[in-house]
C-alpha cells in the first residue's frame, strides 16, 4: 500500500475572504479613480503575488516571501495609480488611496498567525517601496514624492495598519495574562509555594506547625499576665473550635461552641477582647475566676482565640489586656500562615491518596479480575482426566481471590478519612468492622468521644495509625479477636488496638516498616507511640496525644461489639 502524503494545510477562512473582498474593492476604486481598465493589471498582479501565501500559509519560506511580494507590488501600484488618477488631481497623489486599503490583508494575516514581528517588517517594506516608487515616478514634470497628497495618503494607511497590528498584539498579551490555556494558576501556585518554603525555613524553629506556634504564644503570654489555665483555640467545621494548645496544672474542658452564650462566642463575633468573671470551661468548680478572651485577627478574619484564666478577681485590668494584645496581634498572622499551610498539606495528601486508589483500581485489580475469569473458563473446559490440573487451577483461583480482597481493603484504607460531621471514633470503628469481617476477626469496640474536635491534621494521622495497627493484626498476628479503644477529649486522645495473636516476637520497632511509619506519624502530631505485648498473648499498639485527662465524669461513652 503506498505511503500517504501529508495533507496540505487549509487556508485560513478569514485570510481568504479578506483577499477576495479587498481585491474586489481596490479594483472598483482603481476603475473609479483612473477611468482606465488597463490599470487593473496591478490588481491581477496583487492576486498572483498573494496566491502562494493563500495556498501554503504555514510554509516557513513561501508564506513570508509571498506577503513581501504583495506589499512590494502594492507600493508600486499605489504610485502608478496615483500618477494617472483623475480623482483629486488638483492635490496630486490622492489616487493612491484607491489601492492602499489592500495593505490590511498581509498585516491581518500576520496578526491572525501571531507573527507580529513579521507584520512590522511588512509595514517597513511597504513604506520603503512607497518612498522609492514615489521618488522614481514623475507627474507633470514633478516627482510623485514631492506631492503632499501622495505623502498624506501613504502616511494615513501606514499608520492605520500599524495601529491595527499593535492592537492585535496587545489583545494577544492580555489574553495570555488572563490565562486562556489554564497553566497560569499552577504557575502562580508554584511561585507562592516556593516563597512559602523559603519563608518557612527562615522562621524561628523552621516550623509552620499550628500547635507549636500556639504553645510558643502561651509561653510568651505567661510572662506578661497571670494564667492558671490558658489555651489557644482555632475554628473547625460545624461551628466549633478546636484546642491547638493549652497550659495549666489541670486539664480544662473548654467551651468550644460558637453559638453558646459565652465570652468566647462574643470575642469571636466582635473581634474584640472580652473579660468575664466566670470560667470558660463547660464544667468548673465555681470558685472565683477571672477570664480574658482575646481574638486572633489577621486582616479582617478571625483565625483563633486566646483564653487566659486566673483564680483571682479582677486579674486582667486594661493595662494587662493591652500587653496581651500587643503579643497576640503579630501571632495572629503567624497562626494564619500555619493553618493555611496545614490545609494545603492536607489537600495534597488527600489528593495523593485518591490518585493511588484510582491507579490500583484501574490497574492491578482489573487485571486480576480478568485472570480470574480466565481460570473460570479453564475449569469449565478441562478434561475429566485432568484432576490434578483442575485442582491447581482451583488453588490458583483461591489465591487470586485473596489478592483481590487485599487490594479492595487497600482501596478502602486509602479512601477512608475522618468525616467532617462524623468524628474520629466513627471512622476508626467503620474501618475496624470492615477489616475484621474480611479477616474473620471478632471486633470489640470501646468508643468515648466528646463533642469537641481535634485539629483535622491530628485526626487524619490518628486514623492512619489505627488503620496500620488493625491491618497488621489481620495480616500478621493470626489473631481471633481484636480490641479497639478510642478515647477523644481534645486536646487529649488515646487510640489502642490489641489482638490475641502470636505477638511481635523479636521484631524491633525501628526495623519494621509498618511500625516505623506509625512512629513517624505519631511524632508529627507530637504524640507518643507505645507497642507492648498483651497478656496472655498478642500485641497492643497505643498512641497518645496530649496530657492524660483528669475528670470525674465520662461523657458520651459508647461500647459496641460485633463480628
Amino acid at each position: 500500500m503506498p505511503a500517504s502524503t501529508p495533507a496540505l494545510p487549509r487556508p485560513h477562512p478569514l485570510a481568504a475572504a479578506a483577499r477576495v473582498v479587498m481585491l474586489a474593492l481596490v479594483a472598483v476604486l482603481t476603475l473609479f479613480a483612473t477611468r482606465d481598465v488597463a490599470q487593473l493589471w496591478w490588481i491581477g498582479l496583487l492576486a498572483v503575488a498573494g496566491l502562494p501565501a493563500l495556498l501554503a500559509p504555514t510554509h516557513h519560506r513561501l508564506g513570508p516571501l509571498s506577503r513581501v511580494a504583495e506589499v512590494v507590488v502594492l507600493g508600486l501600484a499605489a504610485s502608478q495609480v496615483a500618477a494617472v488618477a483623475t480623482i483629486g488631481a488638483q492635490n496630486g497623489g490622492l489616487g493612491a488611496s484607491a489601492v492602499l486599503p489592500y495593505l490590511a490583508v498581509p498585516v491581518t494575516v500576520t496578526a491572525l498567525r501571531r507573527r507580529f514581528r513579521e507584520g512590522a517588517a511588512l509595514l517597513a517594506v511597504a513604506a520603503v517601496t512607497l518612498l522609492v516608487a514615489g521618488a522614481l515616478t514623475e507627474v507633470d514634470g514633478r516627482r510623485q514624492l514631492a506631492q503632499v497628497g501622495y505623502l498624506a495618503v501613504c502616511a494615513q494607511w501606514l499608520i492605520l495598519a500599524a495601529l491595527g497590528l499593535y492592537a492585535a498584539s496587545t489583545l494577544h498579551r492580555v489574553m495570555q495574562a488572563r490565562g486562556d490555556g489554564k497553566p497560569q494558576p499552577y504557575a502562580e501556585a508554584t511561585r507562592l509555594l516556593t516563597q512559602l518554603r523559603t519563608v518557612a525555613r527562615q522562621l524561628p524553629g523552621a516550623t509552620l506547625d499550628p500547635g507549636g506556634i500556639s504553645e510558643h504564644l502561651l509561653e510568651e503570654l505567661r510572662a506578661v499576665a497571670r494564667a492558671d489555665r490558658a489555651a489557644v483555640l482555632s475554628a473547625s467545621g460545624g461551628g466549633r473550635l478546636v484546642v491547638l494548645a493549652q497550659s495549666g496544672v489541670d486539664r480544662v474542658d473548654w467551651e468550644t461552641t460558637l453559638d453558646a452564650d459565652s465570652a468566647i462566642a462574643d470575642a469571636w463575633a466582635s473581634q474584640q477582647p472580652q473579660t468575664a468573671a466566670r470560667s470558660q470551661a463547660r464544667s468548673h468548680t465555681g470558685r472565683e475566676v477571672s477570664a480574658l478572651i482575646v481574638p486572633l485577627v489577621a486582616g479582617v478574619r478571625t483565625v483563633g482565640l486566646v483564653v487566659l484564666e486566673a483564680d483571682a478577681a479582677h486579674a486582667y485590668p486594661p493595662d494587662v489586656v493591652s500587653r496581651v494584645t500587643a503579643l497576640t496581634s503579630p501571632a495572629a498572622l503567624r497562626l494564619e500562615a500555619a493553618l493555611l499551610f496545614d490545609e494545603v498539606r492536607s489537600l495534597a495528601t488527600n489528593e495523593e491518596r485518591q490518585r493511588l486508589a484510582r491507579e490500583i483500581h484501574d490497574g492491578v485489580a482489573q487485571e486480576l479480575v480478568m485472570v480470574g475469569y480466565g481460570i473460570d473458563n479453564a475449569l469449565a473446559t478441562v478434561h475429566d482426566d485432568a484432576e490434578e490440573t483442575a485442582e491447581s487451577l482451583r488453588t490458583l483461583r483461591q489465591e487470586v481471590t485473596r489478592v483481590i480482597t487485599e487490594l479492595r481493603l487497600s482501596l478502602f484504607e486509602l479512601r477512608s478519612e475522618v468525616d467532617r460531621h462524623g468524628g474520629l471514633a466513627a471512622a476508626i470503628a467503620e474501618y475496624a468492622r470492615t477489616v475484621g469481617a474480611s479477616g474473620g476477626l471478632r471486633v470489640h469496640l470501646s468508643l468515648d468521644e466528646s463533642t469537641a474536635r481535634l485539629p483535622a491534621a491530628t485526626e487524619a494521622e490518628l486514623l492512619r495509625i489505627a488503620q496500620e495497627a488493625v491491618t497488621n493484626a489481620r495480616k500478621h498476628a493470626g489473631a481471633a479477636n481484636l480490641w479497639v479503644t478510642c478515647e477523644v477529649d481534645p486536646p487529649y486522645a488515646q487510640i489502642e488496638v490489641s489482638d490475641d495473636g502470636h505477638g511481635m516476637g523479636d521484631q524491633r520497632t525501628d526495623g519494621h516498616y509498618g511500625l516505623a511509619i506509625m512512629a513517624e506519624r505519631a511524632e508529627r502530631i507530637r504524640g507518643r507511640l507505645e507497642i507492648r505485648p498483651r497478656q496472655p498473648s498478642g500485641t497492643t499498639v497505643a498512641v497518645v496525644v496530649g496530657s492524660s485527662p483528669r475528670r470525674d465524669n465520662v461523657r458520651g461513652s459508647e461500647a459496641a461489639e460485633g463480628e
